[in-house]
């Protein structure tokens, strides 16, 4: 059996960005049949919305879009994170410092910002202080779509 891919989604608080990127990531890789080669989560890096639900702006985006918001609860990112995960995706530049700073340093090379993928250096503008979740939607799905190529190339260049 071939062991899954887990990839963890992060952002500030975990209730809008990685949680959107989290349950988009999971449709795609369901619409692909492939969720039998992935594991997908997503995490904050502050503390501020432990326990909270998925924002109502991402829940009435991804409702929009037609896509099943993934059953979730804000956590924060640990450092046992770092060691389980095979990729940890940030949405925006001050996840990446605060990632690397909750997992010591990125010595294996796992600490991504969602974007890069893309070929774009931007961050995914956070919603909870520009309301406009339909460009963060716009950002996460791009930046899903060629996170799923880039690891599928990734995994094939390996075996």
């Amino acid at each position: 059996m071939q062991r899954k891919i887990k990839v963890l989604m992060v952002c500030h608080g975990n209730i809008c960005r990685s949680t959107m990127a989290e349950s988009v990531m999971t449709h795609l890789i369901n619409q692909q049949h492939l969720s039998h080669l992935f594991e997908i989560a997503s995490a904050a890096t502050s503390r501020e919305e432990i326990g909270n639900p998925p924002h109502y702006g991402t829940v009435n985006k991804l409702r929009e879009v037609g896509i099943p918001v993934v059953p979730h609860r804000a956590v924060q990112m640990t450092k046992a994170d770092y060691e389980y995960y095979d990729y940890l995706i940030g949405m925006d530049t001050a996840n990446i410092r605060n990632m690397t700073r909750i997992a010591d340093g990125d010595t294996d090379g796992k600490i991504y910002k969602l974007l890069t993928f893309t070929g774009s250096g931007r961050d995914v503008a956070d919603p909870w202080y520009t309301g406009d979740f339909d460009a963060t939607y716009e950002d996460v799905d791009a930046g899903c779509r060629a996170l799923i190529e880039y690891i599928l190339n990734d995994s094939a260049d390996r075996s």
